[in-house]
């Protein structure tokens, strides 16, 4: 097991969902095996803390700090742009389906955006990253999927090496320093990947996208639990996990992220 591998299997572990669960089964393990009242302070912490994440009133004041950071991409501020870099994101490999049948939803958002601009900037290079997948590259559907859509195939590389953010912002340096560059990503993720570049010394232009917007459901709606809720919260674990990660990784190697 690399310690990629390592890493991404304890950070899933570390979600919401797993925490909240063990807690489950270990109190009710307590209540039904050992007969005391131990199990509850396991038990009914955990199901609240599951109800109030799956609450859209509540899971949207988590993840709009994060997602309001960097406001949306706006042409008239930048008169020049040479590369558009998208980051890869969640894949469904199925050799019998079209490649933009095989991208996750976070993937999907991502390169639409990332194709918007390109359309904005007709002599801007598409860059599409992403690792692979049980032998499916992320990138190479990224590319399939904007070729489908009529981008010439000209404008895209691909860069199908990197495992995480911080891999790709590595490997593209060298590409990108001292050129304009516009960082598409998950609204959420911006803030971690913005920082991972700069220290790559690229000074990116955020293009954030793939919002939550949970305060956008009906009224009625934001008071009664539901999966997008705690998709949500997930992800706001998921990056701050990873900020913490970082943080800790540069207190003993500064260099190394």
């Amino acid at each position: 097991m690399t310690l990629f591998e390592l890493k991404k299997i304890l950070g899933s572990l570390l979600m919401p969902l797993p925490i909240l669960f063990s807690m489950i089964i270990i109190g009710l393990l307590f209540i039904f095996f050992k007969k005391n009242k131990c199990g509850l302070f396991l038990c009914l912490p955990a199901i609240l803390t599951l109800i109030l994440l799956s609450l859209p009133v509540v899971t949207q004041q988590l993840i709009s700090t994060a997602e309001n950071r960097y406001s949306t991409f706006n042409k008239q501020k930048h008169a020049k742009l040479h590369y558009i870099v998208v980051l890869g994101c969640q894949v469904k490999p199925h050799k019998g389906r079209p490649a933009n049948s095989q991208l996750g939803a976070c993937s999907l958002a991502r390169l639409v955006e990332g194709l918007r601009i390109a359309r904005l900037y007709p002599y801007a290079k598409l860059v599409l990253s992403g690792f692979s997948i049980n032998n499916t590259s992320s990138s190479v559907l990224l590319k399939k999927t904007a070729l489908s859509l009529g981008l010439h195939h000209t404008r895209i590389i691909t860069n199908p090496r990197a495992k995480d953010t911080a891999e790709e912002a590595k490997q593209l340096a060298y590409k990108l320093i001292d050129a304009k560059v516009a960082l598409v990503t998950s609204a959420a993720h911006m803030s971690r990947a913005a920082d991972l570049f700069k220290q790559q010394g690229i000074d990116v232009i955020a293009a954030p996208t793939d919002y939550y917007a949970l305060n956008l459901q009906a009224s009625w709606q934001q008071f009664i639990p539901n999966s997008e809720a705690l998709s949500a919260a997930t992800a706001h674990q998921h990056e701050l996990i990873g900020s913490w990660w970082i943080i800790i990784k540069r207190l003993y190697d500064p260099e190394s992220i």
